[in-house]
């Protein structure tokens, strides 16, 4: 994966504030590039910095083997939540989500201007071709 795609994913996740959340998918329509699996694996492998909390599956499940972990985090942050998570952590029975219809990020007008500056250093960055070094390339 390119570093440069890894960077803008990373640099919208910095952008969503607490108690707000996106998909995978939202992320790769809102820098134009990639899809839900592309951004699931930078989160995968890259998001530990960032509030990867914050960034779910279109179902507002937290990403897995974190849900305990993400859980407190929804809690703290006041992020609105489906189903009964408090249940879930007392006895490990039940079924949460977040409710991503409330939770899902409104990016305001600074922030899309933040947004396009990703994407278009993002676009320079894919389309760039690069040059042999074979000693040959003029």
């Amino acid at each position: 994966m390119r570093i440069e795609y890894v960077q803008a994913v990373l640099a919208i996740v910095r952008m969503v504030p607490a108690g707000s959340a996106v998909s995978y998918g939202d992320i790769a329509e809102l820098l134009g590039s990639g899809g839900p699996r592309q951004v699931g694996s930078v989160m995968s492998h890259y998001g530990s910095g960032v509030s990867w909390w914050r960034v779910l599956k279109a179902s507002g499940h937290a990403p897995e083997g974190h849900e305990v972990d993400a859980l407190r985090r929804y809690l703290a942050e006041g992020t609105p939540l489906i189903g009964s998570p408090e249940e879930w952590l007392r006895t490990g029975e039940g079924r949460w989500r977040v409710d991503l219809e409330a939770a899902r990020w409104a990016p305001d007008g600074k922030d899309f201007e933040h947004m396009d500056a990703v994407a278009e250093r993002l676009e320079r960055h894919l389309h760039r071709l690069s040059v042999a070094d074979d000693g040959m390339s003029v």
